[in-house]
């Protein structure tokens, strides 16, 4: 007979992407955060993928909406202008608009522009690392 899997793994994989459901340890930690956070945590992970995913040159390891400037938050959307990922050691701005669903576990859309590579000079003025 084999294992039972757990409900809340089960859930977990049917309410985010498929992509995204690979890791029940990080939906976990999601559940625990304020609407706010997880909202935001949400759509860092998403920027990330999708800007993968697109035709563009970029393969984000890291994301943050808040880097030069925090996010706007109204109901379950969250967008700003100085958004950061990074990719192949680089640091590059973006903006967005990141809508999710009401219990900002995951993403229903969400739109991005990216913006110039961030100097290395300005790396520890917003927090960034290598």
């Amino acid at each position: 007979m084999k294992p039972a899997i757990p409900l809340s793994v089960v859930l977990a994989q049917m309410i985010v992407a498929p992509a995204l459901a690979t890791d029940a340890r990080f939906l976990a930690s999601l559940s625990r955060l304020d609407p706010n956070t997880r909202l935001e945590q949400i759509c860092d992970l998403y920027a990330m993928k999708r800007i993968d995913q697109d035709s563009n040159p970029f393969h984000p390891d890291r994301a943050k909406a808040d880097v030069i400037s925090h996010p706007r938050h109204v109901k379950d959307t969250v967008m700003g202008t100085g958004g950061a990922f990074r990719s192949n050691g680089h640091w590059y701005q973006f903006s967005f608009e990141c809508k999710g669903s009401p219990d900002h576990m995951r993403v229903v859309s969400f739109s991005y522009k990216i913006g110039k590579m961030i100097p290395e000079t300005k790396w520890a003025d917003y927090g960034l690392w290598r």
